[in-house]
């Protein structure tokens, strides 16, 4: 297997043994650059150019550059296959074993990508938020967990005050101060049932638990651990408002009144 299989993996942290890739009868050091033959790297983007999903290809020779006895930082520059659209990647590998063996076992410490507003993540959402959940996934796998789950609360917020706005609950008080997140969640709740049923009483909990994080009450460990439930359960908020709203249009197109809205939305919850 080449070390190309490991880094189309990407972002997945995968660990195997490898065909060996750094030779020379003189061992690199810290801070050389050498060029290694491992195949085309292959990552799967949404091209902007074309509109779809598309496979980008990397070259067959990359950049190695060694940053540790058993650690090597590799820059790759891929092509979309269908268009001259370009984006770069980069790699951080690790190895158990020393490079120089015949089947170095290695593994992906750390992957990042500058898409340069060229392309998207082929699994990333669309929508108002979708900047904000690449954002957080960014972060978690740079292995950032207070900054990951506070790009989760800005959503969570945000999307409660938006359906706040719709559903004429305020967020100031009559002076003017802001009210508690907690009081218009469950206002925006209680009228529009943005949070899913199997969590129903638990919305604000979401909440603490992401800001718990945020104001140090919990270190990255275990703020990596949570952001992946907690991206699940905000996912699950974001899809409930969107679906509250797909029967907002059905029931504008069918010329029903307009204060039914709210009933079937509710409904719809239950279903």
């Amino acid at each position: 297997m080449q070390l190309s299989d490991l880094l189309s993996k990407a972002p997945a942290r995968e660990e195997l043994s490898v065909d060996r890739f750094l030779f020379g009868a003189r061992r690199l050091s810290w801070g050389q650059h050498t060029t290694i033959n491992v195949g085309q790297v292959a990552l799967t983007f949404r091209c902007r150019a074309c509109g779809v999903v598309r496979t980008f290809l990397s070259g067959a020779k990359l950049s190695c550059l060694v940053v540790g006895e058993r650690l090597v930082s590799i820059d790759v520059t891929l092509k979309c296959t269908a268009c001259v659209t370009t984006v770069e990647a980069w790699f951080l590998v690790a190895s158990q074993d020393d490079f120089y063996s015949s089947a170095p076992k290695v593994r992906l410490d750390r992957y990042t990508e500058n898409l340069r507003d060229r392309a998207d993540r082929a699994e990333s959402s669309t929508g108002p938020f979708s900047d904000l959940l690449a954002r957080a996934q960014m972060a978690y796998e740079l292995d950032l967990g207070a900054g990951a789950m506070i790009y989760l609360r800005k959503i969570f917020e945000l999307i409660t005050h938006e359906v706040a706005e719709i559903a004429d609950v305020p967020i100031v008080t009559s002076r003017g101060k802001r009210r508690p997140f907690k009081d218009v969640l469950q206002d925006v709740n209680r009228k529009r049932n943005i949070i899913p049923l199997r969590f129903s009483g638990s919305g604000y909990k979401l909440f603490g638990e992401l800001s718990d994080v945020i104001h140090g009450s919990s270190d990255e460990v275990v703020a990596l651990a949570k952001y992946t439930p907690c991206r699940q359960l905000v996912l699950g908020v974001v899809d409930q408002v969107n679906r509250d709203n797909e029967y907002a249009r059905a029931i504008e197109e069918l010329g029903w009144a307009a204060e039914d809205i709210g009933q079937i939305a509710a409904q719809g919850v239950t279903s």
